[in-house]
This record gives structure tokens, sequence and C-alpha cells, in this order.
């Protein structure tokens, strides 16, 4: 989960650019597709592999943010007759475009993933296909991998069925208005049940021991010359969206373990001290966690649009490091199969145009539901897909981290001298006058230095802005 979502907007961005250009040079981030790539991609376009079975009468919709067109996911829900609910779930089927081996596959395994920077996006696949043929836009046919699972009535997966299949996506809504026709008792069947499930699923979550993390989405804008930041605080909709795309990653997981091959994302148990440390820093931000409250159920309390619950959620996704990736074949199934967060096995399926692991775990579950032995390809690509998807996902995390800075350093550039309140959340051992402080308001984490004692972990401290340069995408502060 990344630490935090950026987008830039307005005339905020126009200062910025340069600096993002500079910072895409200086992560080796590639430009553009080579030639056989591109080459590749456009003979695919014109003829993929489709699938026999034709699923174009089920209306599916997506949902997702309005300028998106990169879309990996449809689903339809419905009630079954025999009680409970129906979920199918159309995942993009980026392996009817991809030849193993060839070019525009070698090039997804160098990429790994989309990286996400305020003002573009460098994707993984030629857009000819990540934003056109491969993805589930309205109105177009499409091969996919659809998943059907059937829910009793308590959301619990009854029966599962996944397959290669044509499907047409019917319309493409967004989260505020699918939030709004939910409300206000609009929406269609298909689209109001996904309340009803989402919050079966969400009961189910809690008693599992599984977590969420509603992270604000933070927002750099450009107010009266000056720069602010917003938050956008997650829908309702939002989570109950996630949880349908959980579900399928559950089921992926089962169908993967069942069948002895597969690639896994996996998580161990937070160590007590990273929870102390949380601890600590809720008690500075004024956050109430008595000692009797579980980790999952006081986050499931807090209300991201207060700045320092906000502020908290941020720290929370601390606990989600060491999340990787595990691949097994043979029938030896490897000793950690769960996600902590998840509370349950979880595989990563749902997003192949922008993760390269997803292409891979739906061959796998395909193969699996069948019956089948999975493709020579995947399996001989299973041993060092962990070590990419590893590497892979660290560039990704240093984009996010560089553009963090990045964007910090703009939001605060004129604000050098000004005194903040903040939150000591790290403190280096070997340096104890040196760590990282959190700002309530604005909500920024950054590095402080320069003080003659040792500071105070998890206690609040005044602060001075001592440096805010976005042409070094770095923020320091010092102990006022």
């Amino acid at each position: 989960m990344p630490r935090r979502h950026l987008r830039v907007t307005g005339a905020a961005e126009a200062p910025l650019r340069g600096a993002l250009r500079e910072l895409r040079t200086t992560l080796d981030v590639p430009e553009g597709f080579a030639g056989d790539v591109l080459a590749e991609a456009e003979r695919a376009v014109v003829a993929p592999r489709l699938p026999a079975y034709d699923a174009t009468d089920v209306p599916l919709f997506t949902i997702d943010p309005p300028t998106s067109v990169d879309l990996d996911q449809a689903m339809h829900l419905s009630r079954r007759d025999a009680g409970g609910y129906r979920v199918r779930y159309a995942i993009a089927d980026v392996a009817a475009y991809v030849t193993p081996g060839g070019p525009l596959d070698s090039e997804a395994h160098r990429r790994v993933t989309t990286l996400y920077f305020p003002d573009e996006k460098v994707p993984l696949h030629p857009t000819a296909l990540s934003e056109g043929a491969a993805s589930l836009l309205p109105g177009q046919d499409c091969p996919a991998v659809l998943w059907t699972i059937d829910l009793d009535g308590e959301g619990r997966a009854v029966s599962t069925d996944v397959r290669r299949a044509l499907v047409r996506s019917r319309a493409k809504l967004d989260y505020d208005g699918v939030q709004r026709s939910i409300d206000d008792g609009t929406a269609e069947e298909p689209l109001a049940l996904l309340a009803d499930i989402g919050r079966l699923r969400e009961q189910l979550e809690i008693e599992r021991g599984g977590i969420s993390l509603n992270v604000p989405e933070q927002e750099i804008v450009e107010r009266d010359g000056t720069y602010a930041l917003d938050f956008r605080a997650p829908l309702p909709a939002d989570g109950w969206n996630a949880q349908i795309s959980l579900l399928t990653g559950m089921a992926a997981a089962e169908l993967m373990i069942r069948s002895g091959a597969g690639i896994l994302r996996t998580l161990p148990t937070a160590p007590d001290g990273a929870v102390g440390r949380l601890r600590r820093t809720a008690k500075a931000l004024k956050v109430d966690w008595p000692h009797h409250v579980p980790y999952a159920e006081l986050v499931r309390s807090l209300d991201p649009r207060q700045p320092h619950h906000a502020a908290f959620l941020q720290e929370c996704t601390t606990l989600l490091r060491g999340a990787g990736y595990t691949a097994f074949s043979g029938g030896e199934v490897p000793d950690l199969t769960t996600h902590a967060a998840v509370a349950a096995p979880y595989a990563h399926c749902t997003a192949p145009l922008r993760r390269l692991v997803d292409r891979y775990a739906s061959e796998l579950c395909v193969a699996a539901a069948a019956g089948d032995e999975p493709p020579e390809w995947v399996l001989a690509a299973l041993p060092e897909l962990p070590k990419e998807m590893a590497e892979g996902t660290r560039r990704a995390n240093t984009v996010e981290r560089e553009c963090v800075d990045l964007v910090e350093a703009a939001l605060l550039k004129d604000r050098v001298g000004e005194l903040f309140d903040a939150v000591v959340v790290d403190v280096q051992e070997r340096e104890p006058a040196v760590g990282t402080v959190q700002l309530t308001d604005p909500a920024i984490v950054a590095r402080i230095e320069g003080g003659t004692g040792a500071l105070p972990l998890g206690e609040r401290l005044r602060v001075r802005l001592t440096q805010a340069d976005p042409g070094t995408a770095k923020v320091r502060f010092a102990p006022a």
C-alpha cells in the first residue's frame, strides 16, 4: 500500500514540471517503448487471442477515477435464486495480447509496474493496449478472465469459477457518482448491491481480524498565489469496491494453494515493537487508543477527514512493510501463505494492466479451475518472479517517495523559517538527535536534525522549517 496518494492540479502543476522531468531522468525511468515493442502491440490489437466463451450478455460496469482509461476490472452483481449473491468480476486478459518471450513480454518484465508521477504515468504496457484494446472500456468487446463467485447470505464465498471469456462493459462509473446514486436510492440493483455485499465483506474482514486502511488522498492545489493541501477522504464506495477485489484475490489464493502452484502476496505479522511505536504516535497525536482495544478496531474507528486521524492513518502504513511475493510449484505449499492485513491467503490478480504478477496469477487460476497444469511459460517464470516484483515495487516506492518529497517541498517553499507543531515519529539509534517528524497540519513527514539533545520519540515538538527546495526535493526541519 502506498504511503500516500498525490495529485497536482491547476496552476500548481506548472512550477513542478521541470523538477519532475529531472526526477524521471535521475531515476532512469523509461521514456517510451522501443519500435519492436510498439510493433508487437499494434499487431496484437488487430489479432488478439480471443476466448471461445461469450459473456458479452453480462451487463458489466467499471468503477474508477473519472480520468482513468486503463480499466483492469469490471463487475456485475446479482442475487441468487437460492439466496445470497453472485459476483461476476472480469479482469483484463493481458495474456491475450502478450506472447511469452516476445518484445512486449520482455519489456513488461523490465518495467514490472506502471509508475505514477503527479503529472503523468509511465505505463507497464503501450497505451494502445493498456488504455485501448485491452482496457475494459465501455462499449467494446474485450478478452477477459471472468470470475464468478457465489456468496451466501452473509457474504461468504461458497463456490468459485474462473475462465476466459469475451466481455463488454456497459458503463464507466466513478466513485462520487456511485456513492450519490446509492445514497439517494437511484442506483439499479447491480450497483446497489455493491453496498450490501461490500458491508457484508467488511463485517467478515472484522471477524477474521483483517484491516483496510482508508488512507486519505492528498491533493496539492494553488490558491491565491500560494500552495495549499487538501485531503480527499475515501468514500464508503471506495471500500466496497475494494472488497470485491479482495474477495477475488482471496479466491485466487485458495485456488492456487489447492492446486499446488501459485504466487501469493504475503505479509508476516507486525512485530510488537512496531505496534508499540504506533501507540506512542497515537498518544502524541491525541488519538484515543485504550489498551484493551486491538489495532484493527482502532483503525476502523478513525475518521480520515480529521487531520490528526489522517496523520495517524498515514503512519499506520508502516505496519505493511515487509509484504512480498511467495511463489511455489510442484505441490509444495510454503509455510507462510497469509497476508497479515487481509488475515487470509491473498494474491494480486486484479490489475494486470498495471502490475506484471497479475498476468501470471490469472494463468495459474484459470488452469487450476479447469484442473489443468499451468502453462510451461508460467512455471518457468515463477522462481524469478518474486525477485522481479520486489525490485519493481522498490522502484515504484522510490518514485512515490521522491515525488512526495518534491511536492511537499513545493508546498512549503515560501515558508522557510516558520514554526510548526509536529510529532517525532522516528529517531535514529546511532544519532538520537536526528529523526523524522510528522506535521499534523499540513500532513507532511520529513527529516529533523540540528538539535543538541535526543529527540523525544512519540512526543509533540515545536519545529522550524529550515529547507524546502523543489530543486533538491527535500524538506528539513530543526527543533525550535
